[in-house]
């Protein structure tokens, strides 16, 4: 469930050789941060999950090149070093949404970016002579480490998260079953509904008009409807789906919130 974009194809030649275990894995783990089940998601030639597993962890290693096999488990801590800063802006949310969904619901995975970074785009790789790219990376998520080459962010899943707010889709159901999560939009399961494999798709800011939503958030949300869609096809192999946007409570729109329905249908689910 991985988005590699022919643009960038050198990604993986940007992994470092190194004996010793990275910086934000040695802090994390000194603050006592990576407990349970662990998974180093993009872990390069698994210096890490090396490190960590001579430490009586239970560690996954996880890598589109290096270590392919993709986890069929979630997990209760989810490293991810140092991936998003060699990842074009479109291939981004690809891993964020990854990491989300291989999360346990009460876990926390820790993002790791680099902040030596003076110019994004691509450069020629000083090895292996080819084009790879790099950028600089900022995340909506709490920092919990800064150094003057990195910062690590925590993450944790929307709905378990404590929000202020009194709208039921800004402050989602902690008990409720989260699809996948961006940066700036969430997808939960809609267990009111009469069948199974429905969801909403949210936009993390409140706004009741889809229409009002920033061209950027409408991209964002369409981009996260295709993936759950996927993901609802894995789980229920539908046989269709509707998908609906309720504007107004003239059109049904029941919660000032804009939001998608995402609906699986059955062949004899309901009538014509």
């Amino acid at each position: 469930m991985i988005f590699q974009s022919p643009k960038n194809p050198n990604s993986h030649l940007t992994v470092k050789e190194r004996q010793w275990p990275s910086f934000p894995t040695k802090q994390l783990l000194a603050r006592r941060l990576i407990t349970g089940k662990v998974l180093d998601f993009g872990a390069g030639l698994g210096v890490d999950g090396k490190f960590l597993r001579s430490k009586g962890l239970d560690v996954t290693d996880y890598d589109p090149y290096y270590a392919p096999a993709y986890p069929t488990q979630r997990f209760d801590t989810i490293l991810c070093n140092y991936v998003l800063n060699i990842l074009l802006p479109e291939e981004q949310p690809y891993v964020l949404m990854a990491v989300s969904e291989l999360l346990r619901p009460t876990g926390r995975a820790f993002f790791s970016v680099r902040r030596d970074i003076t110019q994004n785009g691509f450069r020629t790789h000083l090895k292996h002579g080819c084009q790879v790219y790099q950028c600089n990376v900022i995340l909506p998520y709490r920092s919990i480490i800064k150094a003057e080459h990195c910062e690590v962010y925590e993450y944790r899943h929307f709905n378990q998260m404590n929000h202020a707010s009194v709208c039921p889709l800004c402050a989602p159901d902690p008990a409720g079953e989260l699809v996948t999560e961006s940066a700036t939009i969430y997808a939960m399961l809609d267990t009111s509904a009469g069948h199974p494999g429905q969801a909403l798709i949210v936009p993390k800011q409140h706004v009741a008009d889809y229409f009002e939503l920033a061209e950027r958030s409408k991209q964002a949300c369409w981009l996260v409807v295709d993936r759950v869609q996927k993901l609802l096809t894995q789980r229920w192999q539908p046989d269709g789906f509707n998908i609906g946007v309720n504007i107004n409570a003239a059109a049904g729109q029941t919660v000032p919130h804009a939001h998608i329905h995402l609906i699986s249908r059955f062949v004899g689910d309901a009538a014509n």
